[in-house]
């Protein structure tokens, strides 16, 4: 059974956030500034990490991962959106919002398994670190990260091909700036109950237990932090998950903001705004969380500028 055979439409319409000119002219300019800070935000971090030796750490591999993810995640909404702005466009072909909903929900179930398995390092750096270096070795931070993209494209995989197999004889117009599953679905015109039931179960099931995983590595975490006796010890410690505690607390505080109504058949404004937040503004932020706490980073990547810059030798010249 094919995806395309389902469906009765050929394209669909993405509303988008307003039909004013020039409103779409400030947004589009804000979202080409935020395109262009995720890129060179997340770009800084995987070049610095890759090509300093002093950051081929188990953390620094993960925080690559997440930078490589975040430039792949924005990259699968905002182009599309920019696209429909400066050519006045709205249309979206069914083959192309098929590949941007699988993509979307795959790269946002990968950032869930990503941020649990970088809780999970910083959960043996803090509380087992002499055995920190040989648990965390390259072939198990290997296996860990793969095994998170591979998760959420399976998850998605699931997702999408739930979500595509309905008709979408009843309108064409998504009421949002992508392809989404839950106004895709309210599009169908057949029974879709049985089709929200599976993907709550099986969404639900991949993000709560990436939750409670990241959680269960921060009870520990706090609970050993609370155990050091002095405070510079403490803040020492903390300091080493303070960036990623952060990024959680944004990721997740967004995405259940976005998503408290899935079953509802009309996006409010609410709906359209929350995946702004984690999908495009939070990506944005992430490389200047992860850096501006950074010492150790900040300290590389100012090296690494000062040796590519060129040197300027001042001559004063005597007089006869």
């Amino acid at each position: 059974m094919t995806i395309m055979n389902n469906s009765i439409v050929t394209d669909f319409i993405l509303l988008g956030f307003t039909d004013l000119v020039s409103i779409q002219i400030i947004l589009f300019y804000a979202f080409l500034v935020i395109y262009v800070l995720t890129l060179s935000g997340n770009v800084a971090i995987i070049a610095t990490t890759s090509f300093s030796m002093e950051l081929h750490s188990p953390m620094y591999f993960f925080l690559s991962n997440l930078s490589l993810l975040e430039i792949f995640y924005t990259s699968v909404t905002i182009p599309k959106m920019l696209q429909n702005v400066l050519l006045d466009t709205n249309s979206i072909s069914f083959v192309a919002c098929v590949v941007q909903t699988y993509l979307f929900i795959a790269l946002g179930s990968i950032e869930c398994s990503l941020l649990a398995v970088m809780a999970y390092d910083r959960y043996l750096a803090i509380c087992d670190p002499l055995h920190y270096v040989t648990v965390m070795d390259r072939p198990t931070r290997l296996v860990l990260a793969l095994s998170s993209w591979i998760s959420g494209f399976i998850n998605s995989m699931v997702h999408t091909t739930c979500t595509f197999q309905h008709n979408f004889c009843s309108s064409n117009v998504i009421n949002q700036f992508f392809c989404d599953i839950r106004p895709l679905l309210s599009l169908a015109c057949d029974d879709t109950l049985s089709t929200e039931i599976v993907l709550t179960v099986v969404g639900g099931g991949y993000g709560v237990g990436s939750f409670i995983l990241t959680l269960i590595s921060y009870i520990h975490i706090i609970s050993t932090i609370l155990k050091i006796r002095s405070r510079k010890g403490q803040r020492k410690a903390f300091s080493t998950c303070a960036s990623h505690l952060i990024v959680v607390s944004l990721f997740y505080g967004t995405s259940l903001f976005a998503y408290p109504r899935r079953s509802s058949k009309q996006t409010t404004d609410q709906q359209k705004i929350a995946p702004v937040i984690y999908a495009v503004v939070t990506p944005t932020l992430n490389p200047f969380i992860y850096t501006m706490r950074n010492k150790e980073f900040k300290t590389v990547l100012r090296n690494m500028i000062g040796r590519k810059l060129p040197k300027v030798t001042l001559f004063t010249h005597g007089h006869s």
